[in-house]
């Protein structure tokens, strides 16, 4: 089979196409022929090599939002079979531990992200696997894992529901677009910020109440609270948006964290927490049940995930390159 590898660490010169022997199914597992897998920031610090892969575990095939159809199973599978069309939930965890047991799984004191979907081919637990009806499309499915999930479990964790006014940081990447979409599915108005008139115009027309042109903290800070203040900031960036989000929040209002991709550190002003008895949630990915319910939500025709721009398997690179570039609003499909 051919599948688009990391050879190297870097730019996405680094992305190319080698030849695998094609997979087989162990006990509990299922090998799905790839129709869509979406690439993620995830993927990309893989390839500029700040995360989790080493020189020795090249060449490396990445990506985690898998949907395809199922070609193979192993022993002990049950309620999958050859030809169902599934969508892969990539949460991997151990099994055994009190949260594995108890919940939610995604505090799994193990728990980590599949890889393996920028391919023909891919070998995963059958028991990850999500039907999907024929109202679904595969690049739309492939879309939902990463930043639908994530969106979703932190609009959860920070209590977002109908009337609320949610401040999103940062709007137009697959995160913020996500948040935008839910928060209206749920009846909640939004606050978003980019850099680019262009995308805020597409965000407003996602459902976004209102949009800031700006990147400058200390100006969207301003901005927001001549809007008002806000009941939860749902926070991908981290960085110097984690004080700015928290700021903006009303007395009891809530801040959720998913990620660091302006920054691993931030400053935050201490009385204004305790005193004003704000909440600063931390969250990673979300359940397999959250990704259920998101599909269920597509299916509905409530939900419909925003795909920027699909690619061949042969351009994969070229689908780094544009995220790298930021020039994206929502996901980014590889279809083999």
């Amino acid at each position: 089979m051919r599948a688009a590898a990391f050879t190297g660490f870097g730019g996405p010169e680094h992305v190319t196409i080698e030849s695998f022997d094609d997979p087989e199914p162990g006990p509990e597992e299922a090998v799905l022929k790839v129709e869509a897998c979406s690439i993620n920031h995830h993927d990309l610090w893989i390839l500029n090599g700040d995360f989790w892969v080493d020189e020795d575990q090249l060449p490396y095939v990445a990506g985690m939002d898998v949907s395809g159809t199922v070609s193979a199973i192993g022993d002990d599978v049950d309620g999958i079979e050859t030809g169902d069309r599934v969508l892969l939930c990539p949460n991997q965890t151990c099994g055994s531990c009190r949260f594995c047991r108890e919940g939610p799984e995604s505090y799994c004191e193990r728990f980590s992200l599949y890889n393996g979907g920028l391919a023909e081919y891919a070998t995963v637990r059958a028991d990850r696997l999500i039907p999907l009806s024929d109202a679904v499309e595969p690049a739309d499915a492939a879309a939902l894992p990463v930043s639908y999930m994530t969106a979703f479990r932190m609009l959860e964790a920070a209590e977002v529901g109908p009337g609320d006014l949610v401040f999103v940081p940062g709007a137009t990447g697959g995160v913020g677009v996500a948040t935008v979409q839910l928060a209206d599915v749920v009846g909640a108005r939004t606050i978003g910020t980019s850099t680019s008139r262009a995308k805020l115009d597409r965000l407003e027309a996602l459902g976004a109440d209102h949009t800031i042109e700006s990147g400058g903290p200390d100006e969207i800070r301003d901005a927001v609270l001549e809007i008002g203040r806000v009941d939860a900031t749902i926070n991908h960036l981290g960085g110097p948006f984690s004080e700015v989000g928290l700021n903006v929040l009303r007395r009891g209002g809530r801040m959720a964290i998913c990620g660091q991709t302006a920054g691993p550190t931030s400053t935050l002003t201490l009385d204004d927490l305790f005193l004003n008895q704000k909440r600063v949630i931390g969250s990673t990915m979300g359940t397999q049940g959250d990704l259920e319910r998101l599909v269920d939500l597509v299916e509905g025709g409530r939900l419909d995930p925003v795909v920027h721009e699909r690619y061949p398997l042969a351009d994969t690179d070229r689908a780094f390159a544009d995220m790298a570039d930021r020039n994206a609003v929502g996901k980014l499909i590889v279809e083999p």
